[in-house]
């Protein structure tokens, strides 16, 4: 039996000290290692995750899946999921949205998950036999049951090619809701989800890293979330809702 609790202690504390060092870089010249297409990395992401990796490591003996380096040996049932920064583009351009993601996996269900709204001091956390949380306060999706009373936060993969009938299904969707938001940050969009600021959010080939901790919050927070389409290189088709949508 896993003790949940514990290992969301350890995932709250690299969180906290990736988001940290992160904020202490928020003012400094910003390394650019890749700017090609629609993606963007920075050595502060690489930084970050190293500094959550050692923490990680340090103090449990499941694998990490991470978006800058990948797998570090074979996943087995449980294995951490770690977005050292997500919402890269939205940092390096100074908007505010942007966080650590780390998540517990058991297969491809999230069980736990940490996200560290370092812009905020806001920390976010559920595992599925708790609560969902942020800071102090308990956590819940909002009761709107009517896409026109609702807002949706989606966004737009990075990948490099979208058809047109990608786009007119979008399009065709975004006229049931009230709002629409597309804020640069899926972990951000999840918790604003799960705090009930958002109804829904819904991504199509969004990559596990960016997603996993928040859906173990929305899930905790009562909200229902479906992960579905998983690819071998780790996207999936990802909606996140209050329940009622």
């Amino acid at each position: 039996m896993l003790q949940l609790d514990s290992f969301i202690e350890i995932a709250k504390s690299a969180a906290l000290l990736a988001g940290e060092y992160i904020k202490d870089q928020q003012n400094k010249d910003l390394e650019i290692l890749l700017n090609e297409g629609r993606d963007i990395k920075l050595q502060i992401d690489v930084d970050a995750e190293k500094i959550i990796k050692d923490r990680l490591i340090a103090e449990s003996s499941f694998p990490i899946l991470a978006e800058e380096s990948g797998t570090s040996n074979e996943l087995n049932d449980f294995y951490w999921v770690v977005d050292p920064l997500d919402g890269t583009s939205n940092f390096l351009r100074n908007i505010p949205i942007s966080c650590v993601s780390i998540a517990l996996m058991k297969d491809i269900d999230p069980i736990l998950g940490v996200i560290f709204d370092f812009n905020n001091d806001n920390l976010y956390f559920a595992h599925h036999e708790s609560k969902a949380y942020m800071n102090d306060s308990e956590l819940s999706v909002s009761s709107i049951t009517l896409k026109s009373d609702a807002t949706l936060v989606t966004g737009i993969p990075a990948k490099k090619n979208y058809s047109d009938e990608e786009f007119k299904n979008m399009i065709s969707d975004f006229q049931s809701w009230k709002k629409i938001r597309m804020i640069g940050s899926a972990a951000m969009a999840s918790v604003y989800v799960a705090s009930g600021r958002a109804d829904a959010y819904s991504e199509n080939g969004i990559f596990l890293w960016d997603i996993a901790a928040g859906a173990a919050i929305v899930k905790a927070a009562g909200g229902k979330v479906i992960l579905q389409n998983l690819t071998s290189d780790y996207r999936v088709d990802a909606t996140f809702t209050n329940k009622n949508f």
